[in-house]
């Protein structure tokens, strides 16, 4: 039986007396539950996981092993500078999961069904995203282990990781709602799965994850050190490395924040629409 099914009907008709609760009571139930139901595939369907755990698990292998001896980093060891970018790395590529996701229900006719209950149209989107929020959590929990595991040694205080580990998943999901906007606009998965990477990979590659910006050209530089994937890792890697919660940080919290507020709100708009026809 679909979780989209087993619960807000109940809750509607019944003691939970539904015209006492409010709309944003019930858009945050339905989002629950069309999460709960996007994470009871993983079982069945485990390769989901690849992205956050396999290939940034490859990723930390390559370059810690490959290129680490050749890229110098100056006063920290390079797999300290490397592992906050590989976290949100793999956070920003995971998003064009999200929008293939989504563009594979629509593919399949499922949004027309959803379209049928009594439920927020928000929560189709809110509920994928919050779904891959916590495969999210799962993936830096991983990497975080792999990375210890091959010299990894933050030197910042607990607090610092807490506050590193709230950035790196608010990065997740602001991100994910840029996934979620290209499930609505392309065509199909692949079409999701071509736009995402064309958009993600000189955001990734071209900034301070892999090598310190100081080594680019002039024009390049300028580019990578203020794009917003460069500012989230340099503020990931001042919490981690030891350095105080500073003017990196805020920043990287801001663009966060910037993100999540411009393209949710644009990928519910597009959703309601294109449901609506």
């Amino acid at each position: 039986m679909d979780a989209t099914a087993d619960l807000r009907p109940a809750a509607r008709a019944g003691s939970l007396q539904p015209q006492q609760r409010s709309k944003a009571y019930w858009g945050l139930m339905d989002t629950l539950i069309i999460a709960k139901r996007n994470l009871q595939h993983i079982p069945r369907i485990p390769t989901q996981l690849l992205d956050v755990t396999v290939q940034p698990f490859m990723f930390v292998l390559l370059f810690r092993f490959v290129f680490g001896g050749a890229i110098k980093t100056g006063g920290t060891s390079y797999i300290n500078y490397l592992m906050p970018g590989i976290f949100v790395q793999t956070l920003v590529f995971a998003s064009v999961t999200t929008g293939v996701g989504l563009a594979e229900d629509l593919a399949k006719g499922l949004v027309d069904r959803f379209r049928s209950l009594p439920m927020a149209r928000s929560a189709v989107l809110a509920g994928r995203t919050v779904a891959d929020l916590a495969q999210s959590v799962l993936g830096v929990t991983v990497m975080f282990i792999v990375g210890m595991l091959v010299g990894f040694r933050p030197q910042g205080n607990p607090l610092g990781w807490v506050v590193a580990f709230g950035l790196l998943l608010l990065c997740g999901f602001a991100f994910s709602w840029i996934g979620a906007l290209l499930g609505m606009i392309a065509p199909n998965a692949e079409g999701v799965q071509a736009f995402g990477f064309t958009v993600l990979f000189p955001l990734t590659f071209a900034s301070s994850a892999f090598v310190p910006t100081q080594t680019m050209p002039a024009w390049l530089r300028v580019f990578a050190e203020h794009q917003p994937v460069s500012v989230i890792i340099n503020g990931a890697r001042e919490l981690l490395l030891g350095q105080s919660f500073g003017a990196t940080s805020l920043q990287a919290f801001a663009w966060c924040a910037g993100i999540l507020a411009v393209f949710a709100p644009v990928a519910v708009t597009l959703y309601r629409r294109k449901t609506s026809r």
